[in-house]
């Protein structure tokens, strides 16, 4: 695949995993093409935690779970039967889950380029996060970043220093297909706006 085909071939992947290994060659590319990701002041402030146990995997669904149940209790009529048909995480269906965290402190106290926007330190392991997804997709792997969770109790189960944020919770692993249309559209909870809709010129 080239890497337009990558672009638009890359979903959010929840019901389709087999829970097949991956070849440790194929995961160290994967990481390895995260780690390659550009970095205010080249701090590459990111971690990567990669959660096998079975027990912390089933804690942290139980966790992810509860969350669910607090969001679907905010909604009512069609939101709420929209809500239902979608499946949220693959957290024990993965072959593997892949925490990618921030670091603050990482190359300070004086980051380059990092003074006037605070958050360039995010955004760049937000770059760690989309270089590891292009990655795993050109692979034949799929990926589902899985948000219903609550920080501290993450920070909490996975023994993560203070100080230290965990950005993302994804879920990795070969998949049966990659669906043509994302999740979120075929249960039609949300539908793409069109570039020209969000293209400006010279001014808002």
């Amino acid at each position: 695949m080239n890497l337009y085909d990558v672009i638009h071939r890359r979903r959010d992947v929840r019901a389709e995993f087999t829970g097949a290994p991956i070849p440790d060659g194929v995961l160290d590319r994967v990481l390895t093409a995260a780690h390659a990701a550009p970095s205010v002041g080249l701090s590459q402030p990111w971690d990567f935690v990669l959660v096998r146990d079975p027990d912390v995997r089933r804690a942290f669904h139980d966790h992810v779970r509860s969350e669910r149940d607090a969001f679907a209790a905010t909604l009512t009529g069609d939101a709420a039967a929209r809500f239902a048909r979608i499946k949220i995480d693959g957290v024990l269906e993965s072959t593997v889950s892949i925490v990618v965290t921030y670091d603050a402190e990482r190359g300070g106290p004086a980051v380059l380029g990092r003074h006037a926007i605070a958050d360039a330190g995010l955004y760049s392991v937000c770059l760690a996060v989309q270089n590891l997804w292009l990655a795993a997709t050109a692979e034949g792997l799929g990926v589902g970043w899985v948000s219903f969770y609550r920080e501290p109790y993450l920070r909490d189960l996975l023994g993560i220093p203070a100080g230290v944020r965990p950005v993302a919770w994804l879920c990795v692993g070969p998949v049966t297909h990659l669906e043509t249309v994302p999740d979120l559209e075929r249960h039609g909870w949300r539908h793409r706006r069109p570039l020209h809709a969000a293209v400006h010129h010279d001014r808002w």
